[in-house]
């Protein structure tokens, strides 16, 4: 059997995880250790340990966040980090006939993976910007209401009837542009990396249209790229209540050029969208 592998990627909140799961219902091998359950990820994060300590390492020897929430490049790997890399996809391709793994971080490191992978499929999932950053707003400012909701019961009180409308207000003004830059940059890599890719090589979707439809992208993978899956129905496991509704972030973000430079990227991926 042809090894087949299958890189899953797309900026943190965009439906990685809710796709993965799926993909790993069809019997898709994403890891032999997962990253489990968390806030707005009930279910699992369906990332692989060892990938993302490995992504984890690289960011913080570049003195950027390890969550990979960063609009800065990372130019190359040193070579340690290249040979770490190396060793772990050997012991996956000898372990496995096929095989993937998801992680929103392998964004920032695509050009090392086409070099390292020359053969692999990307599946790439694209979510429409101000539902990211709407979910990304939501997830982080949970961490500052949990600090404040961990204290004393008349600190409590205060936080919930002054304080946390005023300070959520205050967080959503001081991160909805950081998240948003982070998406462009992200969506950025992307665009450079399928541009680089023949047109058989990659599929861009986005999680709601396989609540429509999940058979297309299932009869790509099996048919187009060769992995052995087993059909498992997409809506058994998506929940429409986990996604949260949009926040308006045109209120908290006044630089109209970085909207429009995320509108005109948006647009170009979509127009690479082939199962819709």
């Amino acid at each position: 059997m042809q090894k087949r592998t299958l890189i899953i990627a797309g900026m943190h909140r965009s439906g990685t995880s809710l796709i993965s799961h799926w993909l790993a219902k069809c019997g898709l091998q994403l890891g032999e250790k997962l990253v489990g359950p968390g806030y707005g990820n009930v279910d699992g994060h369906f990332e692989d340990v060892e990938f993302l300590k490995m992504h984890e390492e690289v960011l913080t020897n570049n003195n950027l966040p390890s969550s990979g929430l960063t609009d800065v490049q990372i130019d190359s790997f040193s070579i340690y980090e290249k040979e770490k890399l190396k060793s772990i996809i050997k012991i996956k391709q000898q372990l496995y006939d096929q095989w993937g793994w998801k992680d929103p971080r392998t964004c920032l490191f695509l050009d090392v993976y086409q070099e390292l992978l020359p053969d692999a499929c990307y599946l790439i999932i694209l979510r429409d910007y101000q539902s990211v950053v709407s979910s990304l707003l939501r997830r982080e400012f949970k961490d500052v209401d949990d600090k404040y909701m961990a204290r004393t019961y008349f600190s409590r009180l205060v936080w919930q009837k002054i304080r946390r409308s005023q300070k959520l207000q205050e967080f959503y003004h001081a991160y909805a542009v950081k998240f948003l830059k982070v998406w462009v940059a992200y969506n950025h890599d992307i665009l450079k990396c399928i541009k680089k890719l023949n047109n058989d090589s990659f599929v861009v979707i986005n999680y709601s249209t396989l609540c429509k439809e999940d058979t297309p992208l299932f009869s790509h993978l099996k048919n187009n790229w060769n992995f052995s899956l087993k059909y498992f129905r997409f809506k058994d496991i998506f929940k429409e209540s986990q996604m949260g509704e949009d926040i308006n972030i045109d209120h908290y973000i006044t630089d109209r050029a970085l909207i429009e430079n995320a509108k005109q990227l948006q647009d170009e991926l979509k127009g690479y969208m082939q199962l819709v």
